[in-house]
């Protein structure tokens, strides 16, 4: 009986779906149908949307949003996140197949199916390895300032819809810029009115829709489901307009022509191994950026239900999602901001909200691709320019500014990098400024010489306190664990210290602010001890964290250390170095308390 309970816990880690759905309430049904409904209904013109960016038949997002969501429902941990084509993710694709074959050739799908493979493996690989922590490596200023300059970029990918006119495939902002400026005398006027009605219309649906139907009298449970509606009536009414009035022959309006009726072919994507290693880099970011973006947003959908999201689990489930994307002709997929909330929403309390999104998808495959015939291509234009234009955030720069001028530099070097050289070498170079900016905020630790806090146990900066000082001590705290690249640094803040102060007898060092030494630190610390001992001066260590003390317990340093020792807390270490507290003087004289160093030997916790 214990291993079949062990056995289902094990499955119902890898498959979530068998914790919640035996437990499934018969009262989650609605909320799950009605937000399953109202998520197709917007997925379905912004799949086509996002498909048309991607440089992919507008088919194939309607591909993506059938077996993905399917299968996420199976692996993933989040209730609520919808799975599926995503505005950056198709950047991405379009950005790192455009060198590779002609946007809506045999060739460039292939590639796009394969590197929705690679994208799904790398994430699976990540999750049964448990590395959900390599999310940490895209800082949230980093993501702030590539989302933003990848929502600029994916708006000037679309003037050339929306205005009518040739331009080439959106790089970077320098290579659009002329070609948009030439081609200013060609806009073809319906194309530009029906795209700014479109976005008129989508911004009105989404902003003051609701709140006028609330005042007409429709229940806020009625009202805001059909402000849902707004993309999907949309593409209807021009649609319909567009074939009644035949503007693409008229007016030579660019619209989808036809989309293949019937559900995704089963295939195996092409194993080219020179393809392979042509869309590793790509795959790799795709599948770093993917996840950051899904699990950034089932951990805030999540925690207002106080739920949980295991980042790990999340790997997996985006993995098969994308897996199945791969074999059933979808491109890359990851959890849609703007879809998830509006799932949320709508009421979604578990994944079968996506099953049903996914059916309804189907279903529109089946039977109704043929009317989106004549869809012009400038309201899907419009649909993708006000679904990415939330993803420009003008807050995180202003915040971050204010906070951490380092992180607002990370931020702003992504984002110029992204507009100006393109989309992967934008977030490599907020990475690596990131990291750089690490590497020298923690070579120059913050170190405070401290004194004691009137007649208490603590003890704080001289600068910032007013406190009480021994001039044969020199007490120093370090907020920084010591690595090869702060060792210099610290060494010359005590050596000066000391060379300042002729009277000092005892250097105290303390480290509660450690949580490692690394080699190099402790060859400095080393040096220290006899540079210290040649003049007089004894170093010790207070406060040091257990896993710290347990290292150095197996190397000899604390031999080389001695006389000088370890003390618990640095109010001990100031007692038994003569320099104690005034009440612990009484205290003292009283035969009330002793002050005992710690040994050297003991080990400190």
């Amino acid at each position: 009986m214990k291993s079949s309970a062990s056995l289902q816990a094990t499955l119902a880690q890898w498959m979530p779906i068998l914790a919640w759905l035996p437990r499934y309430r018969r009262e989650d049904l609605s909320g799950d149908l009605l937000a399953g409904t109202i998520t197709a209904i917007l997925l379905v013109p912004q799949a086509m949307a996002y498909s048309l960016l991607a440089g992919l038949p507008p088919e194939v997002g309607l591909y993506a949003s059938i077996a993905p969501p399917l299968v996420y429902a199976l692996f993933g941990s989040s209730r609520t996140l919808a799975v599926g084509p995503v505005a950056v993710a198709s950047l991405l694709v379009a950005a790192s197949l455009g060198d590779i074959a002609a946007p809506g050739s045999p060739e460039y799908y292939a590639a796009a199916l394969l590197l929705a493979l690679m994208t799904g493996l790398i994430l699976l690989i990540l999750g049964v390895a448990r590395a959900g922590f390599v999310a940490n490596f895209l800082s949230h200023p980093v993501m702030s300032g590539f989302t933003s300059a990848a929502a600029i970029m994916i708006i000037v990918s679309q003037l050339k819809h929306l205005l009518g006119i040739p331009l080439p495939r959106a790089e970077n902002i320098l290579h659009v810029g002329p070609a948009l400026l030439t081609g200013l005398g060609g806009i073809n006027p319906v194309a530009l009115g029906l795209g700014l009605v479109s976005i008129a219309g989508l911004v009105y649906s989404r902003k003051y829709l609701g709140a006028h139907l609330r005042r007409l009298g429709l229940p806020a449970a009625l009202a805001d489901p059909l402000t849902k509606t707004g993309p999907l009536v949309l593409v209807i009414l021009a649609t319909g307009v567009t074939w009644l009035l035949a503007l693409d022959q008229r007016v030579a309006l660019n619209i989808v022509g036809g989309i293949p009726t019937g559900l995704p072919p089963i295939g195996i994507p092409p194993l080219s191994p020179e393809l392979w290693r042509e869309l590793a880099g790509a795959a790799l970011l795709i599948a770093l950026v993917g996840f950051v973006e899904s699990v950034s947003v089932a951990k805030v959908l999540a925690s207002k239900r106080r739920q949980k999201v295991d980042p790990d689990q999340e790997l997996v489930g985006l993995g098969m999602a994308n897996l199945g994307a791969a074999f059933s002709g979808g491109s890359p997929v990851c959890g849609g901001f703007s879809r998830s909330v509006v799932n949320y929403s709508a009421g979604a309390n578990t994944q079968l909200a996506a099953i049903v999104t996914a059916g309804f998808i189907a279903l529109a495959v089946v039977f109704l691709t043929p009317f989106f015939y004549y869809l012009p291509q400038t309201v899907l234009a419009a649909i993708i320019i006000v679904a990415v234009s939330a993803l420009i955030d003008t807050e995180m720069p202003r915040r971050v500014w204010h906070y951490n001028k380092a992180d607002a530099a990370s931020l702003a070097i992504t984002f110029v990098v992204v507009l100006t050289e393109g989309i992967e070498t934008g977030i490599v170079a907020g990475v690596l400024t990131s990291l750089a900016l690490y590497l020298w905020r923690t070579s120059r630790p913050h170190i405070a010489v401290v004194g004691r806090v009137g007649d208490s146990e603590h003890f704080r900066n001289v600068e910032r306190h007013p406190v009480h000082t021994c001039p044969h001590i020199l007490a120093v705290r370090v907020d920084e664990s010591l690595y090869f690249a702060n060792t210099r640094f610290l060494e010359n803040f005590l050596l000066a210290g000391v060379a300042e102060q002729p009277e000092v007898r005892h250097v105290v060092l303390i480290c509660s602010a450690l949580n490692y030494i690394d080699a190099s630190a402790l060859e400095s610390l080393e040096n220290l001890i006899l540079e210290f001992r040649g003049s007089g001066v004894t170093l010790h260590l207070a406060e040091v964290k257990g896993p710290v003390t347990d290292k150095l317990h197996r190397t000899p340093f604390l031999a080389h250390l001695a006389p000088g020792k370890l003390f618990l807390s640095t109010d001990e270490a100031m007692a038994a170095l003569g320099c104690p507290g005034p009440a612990l003087v009484d205290r003292e004289a009283s035969g009330d308390i002793s002050t005992t160093p710690v040994s050297a030997s003991a080990p400190i916790l």
